[in-house]
């Protein structure tokens, strides 16, 4: 599975959801408070054992016998923190280049032979692991497994492989540092753990990337890559015995490794530091606040949990309600408990014009110090706790849920026991307890703060909330591995080429594209949203996100999950003011199912929903480099630039405008006209905040305007891309 911490594949269903959202019943939706929640359903756990094989990999076999599919999750337990001193970023590049090929197989074949089982297969690394991800039929698990088992023995690093993930690694950075969410998590991260190795970019820096080596990779690999430092799990349709003796053959001759004994390091003390990041010009400020926390194997995680939560999570979130409902100074805020296998961190963020900064800083912080100094209300504890209670069905609905709460549960070393006795844990918290763990793991006098924008405007304005000592950093001096972040000599020559500029072969003109301009231009927004293969080999996506729909001056927020089965299904549940609404496109035919039952849905909504889905941006840039619809090139002047323009003409005669960044070749804004109440408007998505998921880059922020008035502002997420999906997600209820 490739994951990331929400949608990139175009409007799916949006216009639907404009239209609903902004019709005249939306006037009635009531504004007293909800009625309390329904008793939280059982929660039924799938059977599961697990293993320690002779080598001392550990094996987790759940299985599940409704479809006959099988899911292959390892985990090998080094990541990010484990990379060299001073070169963040080993880890990222050599999970990337786990499946790029290994001593029996290079890339070409190894895809081949997950796409002629009609399979799936990827890697990644995080701060703690690297990770492999398989899913394919069950007649295919042996080969699966054999696969999977070859990949992380065997890798190749072969020169010419390093050299293209190297270059898309730092083609990703380069959007990555254009982007202020990103800076504002990395700045923080280095605020909060210094010189720790959670204070270092999992992905590395431009100099440190262009620094690795093959030796660097190949060391990484022997130190870490062992059968003791690695958990399976064996997910599906396959008994205990089926999977344990399936990993034995396949696994059983994978060496040992002697793990260096290496203890924890303890990261600094929280202290007081407040750092901005000047991008001049930007129109909002990234802001993040918080301090250094707890481990999540510590007895008080769940209480620091749901203390949180109550802050900024699901079930509460005091500074929601402050900074949007109260103030409107921003389209969201949240907190987080970040608790990783050493320490965590608590982070409250959220972003603001440039002018409110100072304000929404301030605010913050007040309900931070709240939190800490005052008890929370009762019912403030159960709204956390039921909204927890009740939405844990949903994390060991499938086996492979449970699968991951396992593997979580083996990777951090917690009781497993603590799985069935989750929802008693919770509502044992009490009030006491948050106010215990408030007091002692939040310190609003030492909070690192990160801002990340226009300082010109903003800076000015601190002082009068508390905040007379800052460090202001210029964009452009930035460097995560100086102790002051500032940079103090000229950088040593990295070649930064993004792949959106490596030479590409333009598509063949297979009967829509006959100018080279265009299709250069093609090949170059292919490369840069993750490369050929990587966009052909995605089969299925599942994606959580927020649309703030605007109709009449009211901000309704429409929590939304978007599941993807390609080439032909698309499917979205909203939660409305009315109720649940279902919505899905399958082969052609689209219906719906709101509280008053399921519908087909009418030919005018219908056509709405095929000409979304005409636009879905992997298969529509496929398309487009294959030459299967026909596209012209023009320019347009954007903000003080010349864009580079596809005019796309789809089938039934409809036409698409697709704007790109001349720089990295990503798509920022697309144009079309769609019916609406009164007629056809003008509709414009722009994107923005880019983020790199696993390769794919996806665009976490959506704008879309109606005649130029804004419409709806969509935030993702999560994403992930190559997951298990059930197929009767699409088949219509009786």
């Amino acid at each position: 599975m490739r994951r990331a911490s929400a949608i990139v594949f175009g409007s799916l269903f949006l216009a639907l959801a404009i239209t609903r959202a902004a019709s005249p019943q939306s006037t009635a939706w009531p504004t007293e408070r909800p009625p309390r929640p329904l008793p939280a359903r059982a929660a039924s756990f799938p059977p599961y054992q697990i293993r320690t094989l002779p080598n001392g990999l550990q094996v987790v076999a759940v299985s599940h016998h409704e479809q006959p599919a099988v899911s292959l999750r390892l985990l090998v337990r080094a990541g990010g923190a484990q990379d060299p001193p001073n070169k963040p970023g080993v880890a990222y590049l050599a999970a990337s280049l786990l499946d790029q090929g290994t001593a029996g197989k290079n890339a070409e074949q190894i895809a081949s032979t997950i796409d002629s089982i009609g399979g799936a297969i990827g890697a990644g690394a995080g701060s703690d692991i690297t990770f492999i991800n398989a899913a394919v039929m069950k007649d295919s698990f042996g080969l699966a497994l054999d696969l999977v088992s070859d990949l992380v023995r065997h890798p190749a690093f072969t020169t010419e492989e390093i050299e293209r993930q190297r270059q898309q690694i730092l083609s990703g950075l380069k959007v990555s540092y254009d982007d202020p969410d990103y800076l504002a998590g990395v700045v923080f991260d280095r605020l909060v753990y210094g010189f720790h190795p959670y204070g270092k970019p999992d992905s590395g820096t431009p100099e440190s990337i262009g620094a690795v080596t093959r030796d660097d990779l190949l060391a990484f690999h022997k130190r870490w890559f062992g059968a003791n430092n690695a958990i399976l799990a064996v997910v599906g349709d396959v008994s205990p015995d089926e999977a344990f003796e399936g990993a034995e053959r396949a696994f059983g001759a994978w060496e040992r490794v002697d793990l260096p004994a290496i203890k924890a390091e303890e990261p600094p003390p929280p202290t007081r530091r407040v750092v901005i990041i000047d991008r001049p010009a930007a129109a909002q400020t990234e802001i993040r606040v918080g301090n250094v926390s707890l481990p999540r194997r510590h007895r008080d995680y769940l209480a620091l949990d749901i203390a949180t939560k109550i802050l900024g999570g699901e079930g509460g979130n005091r500074l929601h309600r402050v900074l949007r409902s109260e103030r409107g100074l921003t389209y969201g805020a949240s907190a987080d408990l970040n608790a990783r296998k050493d320490t965590g961190d608590i982070v409250a963020e959220t972003d603001t014009r440039s002018e409110k900064t100072a304000e929404a800083l301030r605010l913050i912080v007040e309900e931070i110090v709240r939190l800490q100094r005052q008890r929370v209300q009762q019912r403030e504890l159960s709204d956390a706790q039921e909204y927890l209670t009740g939405s844990f069905p949903l994390t060991v609905e499938t086996p492979s849920a449970i699968a991951l709460q396992v593997l979580n549960a083996v990777f951090y070393g917690l009781d497993l026991n603590e799985l069935q006795t989750y929802r008693e844990r919770v509502n044992a918290i009490s009030v006491e307890d948050i106010q215990r763990v408030a007091q002692q793991y939040l310190h609003p006098d030492k909070l690192s703060i990160v801002l990340v924008g226009d300082a010109s405007i903003f800076a000015k304005d601190l002082a009068g909330v508390g905040f007379d000592q800052v460090e202001r950093i210029p964009i452009s001096e930035l460097d995560l591995a100086s102790a002051d972040l500032r940079r103090h000599s000229p950088p040593p020559p990295v070649r930064l080429e993004p792949a959106a500029f490596r030479q590409a072969s333009p598509a063949p003109s297979a009967g829509g594209i006959k100018d080279d301009s265009a299709r250069a231009l093609i090949a170059r927004a292919v490369t840069a949203k993750g490369g050929l293969s990587l966009l052909r080999s995605i089969q299925t996506v599942r994606a959580e996100s927020v649309a703030t729909v605007q109709s009449d001056g009211i901000n309704t927020d429409l929590p939304n999950t978007t599941t993807i089965r390609y080439p032909a299904a698309f499917r979205i549940d909203a939660m409305t003011p009315a109720g649940r609404l279902i919505q899905v496109f399958s082969a052609g035919q689209y219906w719906v199912q709101d509280p008053s039952g399921v519908h087909d849905a009418p030919e005018s909504m219908a056509a709405l929903i095929r000409a979304s889905v005409q636009r879905d941006t992997v298969p529509l840039l496929l398309a487009l480099n294959d030459g299967k619809v026909s596209a012209s090139l023009t320019e347009v002047a954007e903000a003080g630039r010349q864009m580079p323009v596809l005019e796309v003409s789809l089938a039934g005669s409809a036409s698409l405008t697709l704007i790109f960044d001349p720089i990295t070749a990503l798509l920022v804004k697309s144009k079309y006209r769609m019916a609406g109440p009164t007629g056809e408007v003008n509709v414009e998505e722009i994107y923005s905040n880019y983020r790199d998921v696993n390769g794919l880059k996806v665009p976490f922020t959506t704008e879309v305007r109606r005649d130029g008035a804004p419409a709806v502002h969509r935030t993702l997420r999560t994403f992930e891309f190559n997951v298990p999906v059930d197929p009767a997600l699409f088949n219509k209820p009786s």
